[in-house]
């Protein structure tokens, strides 16, 4: 999912602590059935070209089944906070789409459809989707709150004219990847080796959750957290010692709360590779960067592993979309998640906001073939792992990933974030987790 600010902490913490579980939720227009209220989520450079997109897709929907739907494209700011609100109070929307990572905390509250066979059928079956994508749908053993809509994964961008500039080939290994950062690293041209979305709390806890992967942790042991492992240590060190060991990252990334600025950054010459979701080639173009001036490669591994360490380059990232329970207009619902996540559908989609299909159809358009978008579904059949589909993934995304953002303003701000401090601040971000707080 795209990057979202910090105000989901207070909802996800009542989230965890099961708040929820009303089960209300959507029906804006219960006196019109043939009224539809969707909630999407930012998937666009702004909100406006969402509704741009989203617009006359939905106006199709309209001349084909009658159902006129209302439209709310939503920041990732307040997403999170504006779906639990609608669990509890039953003002909510009767579909919405969410990132794929909250879909078991989600699932828990009881307020969503569950995609039993039944019902799953009538949005084109469990073979509709690629099946990596149906991995983060809900918790295991229980019938998906969800289905998937976007895929997404990350990758390593990297600047070819930089790279070759310096007879540097694309790196292989996370050792390679800081050797050749700081070679491009000139701060007096103000050009650094890596840009990073500091400020963003969930790219601090995907990058936890992955390079504590690679360092061989495990974020939670029979429901218990274990946030501060030396395995998630050493896997926080990994991501935060760009900035504040091997000084590969321009302090400023520190204020980077969403992933404008560092798509420009890197368009622009002043960094020469980003770790970001397979949605920015978009963004890039935007920024004045052509086709061909950048490369893609997973994010590369430590080698040798750690005892225990995993080869994981991403997550299994991506946005699905599901029906509030209690929707006076079910079947109109459902037949507004089977068009959005129809071959046809995909393909205008992911081609105008930028994500990857999720109906391997749709894979079969030009588009869809180009070196980038192989090299990222590469990536998802090899190298992604899926996060924990458990109520308190919510909760993770909000502690680990806030406590990481404060790590790196820290480092920017010329304070000393070794091994022991990293460890301090997961062990505080472990006991609020404990304590549902």
């Amino acid at each position: 999912m795209k990057a979202r600010g910090i105000a989901a902490l207070a909802a996800s913490v009542m989230l965890a602590a099961g708040l929820a579980a009303c089960g209300s939720g959507g029906g804006s227009d219960k006196s019109s059935p043939k009224t539809l209220t969707y909630w999407a989520s930012n998937q666009g450079r702004s909100i406006q070209q969402d509704q741009q997109v989203l617009g006359p897709e939905l106006k199709k929907f309209e001349a084909k089944t009658g159902i006129k739907v209302k439209l709310e494209v939503i920041g990732w700011p307040d997403l999170l906070n504006r779906i639990l609100a609608a669990t509890s109070s039953g003002a909510g929307p009767d579909v919405v789409n969410v990132g794929n990572t909250w879909s078991a905390s989600l699932q828990a509250t009881g307020a969503f459809q569950p995609f039993d066979d039944a019902t799953i059928a009538k949005v084109g079956g469990k073979a509709k989707f690629i099946p990596s994508t149906l991995t983060s749908t809900g918790a295991a053993g229980k019938p998906p709150a969800f289905v998937p809509l976007y895929g997404l994964a990350y990758g390593l961008f990297y600047n070819k004219k930089l790279f070759a500039d310096a007879g540097l080939k694309p790196p292989q290994t996370w050792q390679d990847l800081v050797t050749d950062a700081k070679k491009l690293t000139i701060p007096a041209k103000k050009q650094y080796g890596v840009v990073m979305e500091g400020a963003s709390y969930t790219e601090g806890s995907h990058f936890a959750f992955m390079f504590g992967a690679q360092n061989g942790a495990k974020l939670f042991q029979g429901g218990q957290p274990g946030f501060d492992s030396p395995q998630m240590v050493a896997g926080v060190k990994q991501y935060v010692d760009l900035m504040a060991g091997q000084k590969v990252v321009n302090p400023s990334n520190a204020e980077y709360v969403n992933d404008s600025d560092m798509l420009k950054d890197f368009a622009k010459g002043r960094a020469a590779m980003m770790m970001i979701q397979s949605y920015a080639p978009k963004g890039l173009a935007e920024n004045g960067m052509k086709e061909g001036e950048f490369g893609v490669v997973p994010i590369p591994v430590i080698n040798p592993l750690p005892p225990g360490g995993r080869k994981v380059s991403s997550h299994v990232a991506g946005i699905n979309i599901g029906v509030f329970k209690n929707t006076k207009n079910k079947d109109g619902a459902l037949k507004l998640v089977d068009f959005l996540t129809s071959p046809d559908e995909q393909k205008i989609l992911d081609t105008q906001l930028g994500p990857l299909p999720v109906v391997p159809q749709a894979y079969n358009d030009p588009k869809f073939q180009t070196p980038e978008i192989k090299t990222f579904k590469d990536i998802l059949a090899n190298s992604a792992e899926t996060l924990p589909m458990i109520p308190e993934e919510a909760q993770f995304e909000t502690l680990v990933g806030n406590t990481v953002k404060q790590l790196i303003a820290d480092a920017a701000s010329g304070k000393t974030v070794d091994d022991q401090t990293i460890k301090n601040a997961l062990t505080a971000a472990n006991k609020k987790m404990q304590t549902g707080g």
